[in-house]
């Protein structure tokens, strides 16, 4: 009874404990951090916390790298890792086909803490800490960096400082975009907009929704968006719809004389690629992917294109096509009428290509991203 008497009382006491602990951990969980009141360029600027640090405390999801990072300075018949060096992330926050770019200087990505791009000796350099996970963009006077929100930052050519641009602007903010003469455009979740004076004043020049990428070759422009395939050939005041398979514009690049475009088709279920020589005057389907069955792999082989939900992007580099596939990157050395494998996926990514020059990035993304 002595026991007993003793045990009991400890037995309340430790439950106490532990429950006043847990209701205090879950209090904690539900509160609400500080919110900034309004991003400063100061914060913008600081890289002076550690990406692996500041990830970990600021995420509290499962950590992973950032991506992975290919390199090819020859075409694309050898290729290099260069992801070692990128930080940390959560989960789902990996890079995206709109978070990376390259130009001359070098390869830029969006973390979601903040914009890194790869020094002359390879190496990854954190140049700027992100106010929230947003993407990055080139323009003509500078790089962007925006987020959905519709925060606007940019590094003018020339300068080390970010700075809130185009603060006027009021609206979710999807894509920003800056033509060779210095026009912008932003896509917003109710229309296209446009300014020809450095932001000062914007005008609504397309109602349509998800405008999700531009591009420009000789003064004419196209978009992909959840229509199909636009084209303005008047700087951007009108727009016209020409590609529409039944489904969404997945994206829009330049080529020699033109563009290419992948748009998904309703009736085959697959994205099909599309070019143009001309100007977005005429297009063709080269290799009339979608259409038949293939067995990816040992089609590939023999020249053909396996149809995709997942082709994710098209460039041109030199007189050759890549996309990014499912299978891996494929390389059409005649406008897309036959195929090789010139780097193979990596399990269930698919990669998203960019390119400057002679030199091609391939950055992995999950499929369907």
């Amino acid at each position: 009874m002595k026991r007993s008497s003793v045990f009991v009382p400890t037995t309340l006491l430790a439950v106490l404990l532990l429950t006043s602990f847990f209701v205090l951990k879950g209090d904690e969980s539900h509160k609400k951090p500080a919110k900034d009141s309004q991003p400063s360029t100061a914060k913008l600027a600081s890289n002076a916390a550690s990406p692996r640090v500041s990830n970990f405390l600021l995420n509290t999801g499962r950590l992973v790298p950032a991506t992975t990072v290919y390199k090819s300075a020859d075409g694309g018949q050898t290729w290099q890792d260069i992801s070692a060096g990128l930080p940390l992330v959560q989960e789902e926050s990996r890079i995206q086909a709109s978070n990376f770019f390259s130009t001359s200087e070098g390869f830029y990505l969006s973390t979601g803490d903040g914009v890194y791009h790869t020094t002359p000796t390879g190496a990854w350099e954190k140049e700027a800490s992100l106010y929230k996970e947003g993407n990055i963009a080139p323009g003509k006077s500078g790089i962007f960096t925006y987020n959905y929100e519709g925060t606007i930052f940019q590094k003018k050519n020339g300068t080390t400082v970010w700075s809130p641009v185009y603060e006027n602007f009021k609206g979710e903010v999807h894509t920003v975009f800056e033509t060779a003469g210095g026009t912008i455009f932003i896509a917003s979740h109710n229309g296209l907009f446009k300014s020809a004076n450095s932001g000062k004043t914007w005008d609504k020049v397309y109602a349509g929704r998800c405008i999700m990428k531009l591009a420009e070759s000789n003064g004419v422009l196209i978009a992909s968006s959840n229509e199909g395939i636009l084209k303005s050939s008047d700087g951007g005041n009108t727009w016209n719809k020409i590609i529409s398979e039944g489904g969404v514009g997945i994206t829009v690049e330049p080529i020699h004389g033109g563009f290419a475009a992948i748009a998904y088709n309703t009736t085959t279920k697959t994205r099909r690629i599309h070019l143009s020589t001309d100007g977005g005057n005429t297009w063709t389907n080269p290799s009339g992917e979608g259409t038949q069955s293939y067995a990816s792999l040992a089609n590939i082989r023999q020249g053909h294109f396996p149809p995709s939900m997942n082709i994710s992007s098209i460039k041109q580099v030199g007189k050759s096509l890549m996309i990014g596939h499912p299978d891996g990157i494929l390389g059409s050395s005649d406008m897309g009428k036959t195929w090789k494998m010139l780097l193979p996926a990596i399990k269930n990514k698919v990669f998203n290509l960019s390119v400057s020059g002679s030199t091609i990035y391939a950055v992995s993304a999950d499929m369907g991203c």
